[in-house]
C-alpha cells in the first residue's frame, strides 16, 4: 500500500470513528448542562467551594466567577512551580524560575500549555499530577462552560439569566472529561504509553553509553490532554516520544481525542437550542475548512522535490518513521484547528507551505473544530457576522436563531475577533524591532521570522505548539508570551459572555419569508467563506513575509 493510500485509509477511519461518537457524546454533553440534578461527589464540591449549583447568573457575575477562578488557578500554579524543589517527588529537580513560572502558570490555566523548558528536566511528579494535569481539567472545563453560557444566551428569552458557572464547570470536569480522559488511559496503556511514578533511571544506548529518563503518569495526562485539546507534554519531544504516543494505533488515537469533543459540541449546540440542523450547519462549516487543510498538508508533504524527497517518499525531515507523513500531516492539522498544540513532529521542519497552513490554522481562531467550547464559541461569533453581512447584502435586519442582531452585538462580535490578531501582530512586530528577542531566532529570514510570527500566534490563539528553531526560554519571550496567553484567553471571554447576555435579554423574533435559512448549506458555505476572507485580509501581510515567502523561494 502506498503511503498516500495509508493516509487515505487513517483519515477514513477518523472520519467513521468521529462520526460514530457524534450523536451520543452530543446528545449527553446537553443533557449534563440541561440537568437540575447533582451527584453526590458534586454535592460535596459545592459545599467545600461554597457555591449554589441552582442560583442563575447574569453575564457579569458569570465573567466575574470565571476570571476569580483562573486567577486563582494562575496563583496556584505558580506557587506550586516556585516551591517545587522543597516538594515529595521532586525528582532532585530544583524550583522553577519566577518567569518560566508565571509563563507556565499562565500557559496551562489558559488551556494552551506552551512550554519554554524540557518537561523531563524540569518537572516533578507533583508538579506534573497535582499542578498541571489538574489544570488539563479545569481550564478545559472553563471552556465548555462559556460556551454553553453562550449557548444559553441564544436558546433563552427575555432573561439575562445563563446559567452558573460553578454547576457547568463541576459537570464538566466530572460527568464529561473525568469518564473519558480514564478510558482514553487505559487505552494508551493498552498502546504501550508509561504510567508511573518512578524516579530518573539509566538507560543504555545502541551506540554505547547511557541516557537519564524518568518515568511518570503519561498516559492519564496524555488523555486529557488531548481530550482538554490542551497540548503540552510530559517530554520535550511531545507527542513524538514513544513513551507519550507508542505507535500509529495510537497516534490515531491521540487525534480521534483531540477532534471528539469539539465536533461533538455542535450537536451538544443545536440540542440545546432546539434545532438540529442548525448544529449540523455549524459541523458542516468546521469538517470543510478540517477535511480541506487535511487535504493541502498532505498534498504539500507528499509533493515530490529532488533525489532525497524521492528517496523518503515525501518530505520527511522533522518526522517520525513511526506515523510518516500521513499521520504526521493529520496530527499537524488537527491540532493547529484546535487549541491543543501536541505535535508528533517538528512543525518547523515542514515544507514553506506545510507550515503555513499550520500558522492558518491557529489564525483562523482555531474553530474547525477548535478547542474544547472556544471552538465552538468562536464558531458562534463568525456565524454572527456571516448573518450581519448576509443581512447588509440584503438589506433586512439580520437575525440568527430568533435574535436581531443590532448595533452591540455586532460591536461585540467586532471586537472578539480583532484580539488576537492585535496581540499576535502587536507582539511580534515588537520582538523583531528589538535586537534582544531576535538574537533567541536560530535562523534568518522568511523562516527566522516565521519562528517568532508562530510562537505569538500559537500563544495568543492558545494553541501551545512551537515551532523549533527559536529560543524561548528567555524573560522577554516568557513574560510577552505569558501576557499574550492570558489576555488572548480571557479578554475574547468578556465579549462572548457580554453577547450571550445581551441575546438572553431578547424576545424571539418571529420567522418570516424574509428570515435567512441558517440552517442551509448555502449558509455554512458563507460562513466558511466569511471566516476565510476575515482571516486572509487579516493575516496575509505577515504570512507573505514568512511561510509564503519560504514556500515560494523553495
Amino acid at each position: 500500500m502506498s503511503p498516500q493510500a495509508a493516509g487515505l485509509l487513517q483519515l477514513t477511519a477518523l472520519i467513521a470513528a468521529l462520526a460514530l461518537a457524534y450523536r451520543p457524546l452530543g446528545d449527553y454533553m446537553a443533557k449534563v448542562y440541561s440537568s437540575e440534578k447533582n451527584y453526590a461527589p458534586e454535592k460535596w464540591i459545592y459545599k467545600v467551594i461554597g457555591a449554589n449549583p441552582a442560583a442563575e447568573m447574569r453575564w457579569p457575575a458569570y465573567l466575574r466567577a470565571v476570571l476569580a477562578f483562573s486567577a486563582v488557578s494562575v496563583l496556584f500554579l505558580y506557587l506550586l512551580q516556585r516551591i517545587q524543589g522543597s516538594l515529595p517527588g521532586s525528582l532532585g529537580f530544583s524550583s522553577i524560575d519566577p518567569d518560566q513560572a508565571f509563563n507556565t502558570a499562565a500557559s496551562f490555566v489558559a488551556n494552551t500549555n506552551w512550554q519554554s523548558y524540557y518537561g523531563e528536566q524540569a518537572m516533578g511528579h507533583v508538579v506534573q499530577t497535582g499542578g498541571l494535569a489538574v489544570q488539563n481539567f479545569l481550564s478545559a472545563a472553563v471552556g465548555m462552560a462559556v460556551a454553553v453560557a453562550l449557548v444559553r444566551g441564544f436558546a433563552r428569552s427575555r432573561t439575562g439569566e445563563l446559567g452558573n458557572f460553578w454547576a457547568d464547570l463541576v459537570r464538566g470536569t466530572v460527568r464529561i472529561l473525568v469518564p473519558i480522559s480514564v478510558i482514553g488511559a487505559i487505552v494508551l496503556v493498552a498502546c504501550g504509553a508509561i504510567q508511573n511514578f518512578s524516579g530518573i533511571h539509566q538507560v543504555g544506548q545502541f551506540m554505547g553509553g547511557t541516557q537519564e529518563w524518568n518515568g511518570g503518569a503519561v498516559a492519564s495526562q496524555e488523555a486529557i490532554k488531548e481530550l482538554g485539546t490542551n497540548g503540552g507534554g510530559y517530554f520535550n519531544a511531545n507527542s513524538a516520544h514513544p513513551f507519550e504516543n507508542p505507535n500509529p494505533l495510537s497516534n490515531l488515537f491521540e487525534i480521534f481525542l483531540i477532534l471528539l469533543i469539539p465536533f461533538a459540541l455542535t450537536r451538544t449546540f443545536g440540542r440545546m437550542v432546539g434545532s438540529l440542523r442548525q448544529g449540523y450547519a455549524i459541523l458542516g462549516a468546521m469538517a470543510v475548512i478540517w477535511i480541506g487543510f487535511t487535504a493541502l498538508m498532505m498534498w504539500t508533504e507528499f509533493a515530490h522535490r529532488g533525489p532525497a524527497f524521492e528517496i523518503a517518499g515525501g518530505a520527511m525531515e522533522g518526522k517520525e518513521t513511526r506515523f510518516g507523513i500521513a499521520g504526521s500531516s493529520i496530527f499537524a492539522v488537527a491540532t493547529t484547528l484546535t487549541s491543543t498544540g501536541a505535535v508528533n513532529s517538528f512543525h518547523s521542519s515542514y515544507t514553506g507551505f506545510g507550515g503555513g497552513i499550520t500558522m492558518l490554522g491557529m489564525q483562523l481562531g482555531e474553530i474547525a473544530p477548535g478547542g474544547v467550547g472556544s471552538g465552538l464559541y468562536g464558531m458562534l461569533i463568525m456565524a454572527v457576522i456571516a448573518v450581519f453581512l448576509a443581512g447588509l447584502m440584503v438589506g433586512r435586519t439580520p437575525e440568527y436563531l430568533g435574535k436581531k442582531i443590532g448595533t452591540r452585538q455586532i460591536k461585540l462580535a467586532a471586537c472578539y475577533i480583532l484580539v488576537t490578531p492585535a496581540l499576535v501582530l502587536g507582539f511580534t512586530a515588537v520582538a523583531l524591532a528589538l535586537p534582544t528577542p531576535a538574537d533567541s531566532m536560530t535562523n534568518s529570514g522568511a523562516h527566522g521570522f516565521s519562528e517568532i510570527l508562530y510562537a505569538y500566534t500559537s500563544g495568543a490563539n492558545n494553541n501551545g505548539s512551537a515551532f523549533a528553531g527559536l529560543n524561548a526560554d528567555t524573560q522577554w519571550f516568557n513574560t510577552t508570551i505569558g501576557i499574550a496567553m492570558l489576555l488572548g484567553r480571557f479578554v475574547p471571554m468578556v465579549f462572548v459572555l457580554a453577547l450571550a447576555g445581551s441575546l438572553a435579554e431578547q424576545k424571539p423574533v418571529p420567522e418570516t419569508a424574509g428570515t435567512l435559512r441558517t440552517d442551509k448549506p448555502l449558509y455554512a458555505g458563507l460562513l466558511v467563506g466569511t471566516i476565510l476572507i476575515i482571516t486572509g485580509l487579516t493575516y496575509f501581510p505577515a504570512l507573505a513575509l514568512g511561510p509564503l515567502a519560504e514556500g515560494l523561494a523553495s
